[in-house]
């Protein structure tokens, strides 16, 4: 049997803003491979209905949607269906691999402290760099839901102890 062609646009569209997609997918999820299955699940689903998403005002806007309750739905459920595999992926070419590594950890344990809300408020608000109207369009809430949900977040990221600069002597700055 032979599988159905992608709709029109549809290449295009996932050409185009995957990148950013999977950016978003991983700063929800902390692991590059449940980032990738998620955002696969949500294009999966925006496949099966694009006629529906093309016709949106903003088809990216209802994919990000899609993400975000499906992200919600996996960890309302505990999604574990990966497993942890033997062997490792291409490395990433970095002039220091480790204080990136050690960045990138510090930024993952800070997001993971946080509410599943308040991190969706902070990516969505602060690395999409997207208006309060339309993050409070995507999350279903109130733009003062927004506001005091990104405002908390902040407050607690300035406190998380995974964040704390530290000087060459090991004296927290």
């Amino acid at each position: 049997m032979a599988r159905p062609e992608p709709p029109l646009g549809f290449v295009e569209f996932v050409a185009a803003r995957s990148d950013a997609l999977l950016k978003s997918a991983w700063l929800l999820t902390g692991d590059a491979g449940r980032a990738e299955d998620l955002l696969q699940t949500a294009l999966a689903k925006a496949w099966r209905n694009w006629r529906t998403v093309e016709q949106a005002d903003h088809p990216e806007a209802y994919v990000r949607r899609i993400i975000f309750t499906t992200h919600a739905t996996w960890w309302r459920r505990g999604w574990r269906s990966e497993l942890p595999s033997s062997t490792l992926p291409d490395a990433v070419s970095s002039t220091d691999i480790a204080t990136d590594a050690v960045t990138r950890d510090a930024v993952q344990r800070a997001l993971a402290r946080l509410s599943r809300r308040s991190r969706a408020v902070l990516i969505l608000r602060y690395i999409e760099d997207r208006p309060v109207a339309e993050v409070a369009e995507l999350l279903g809430c109130s733009e003062g839901t927004v506001k005091v949900q990104a405002s908390r977040a902040l407050a607690a990221l300035r406190k998380a102890p995974e964040l704390r600069l530290t000087t060459p002597q090991g004296v927290n700055a």
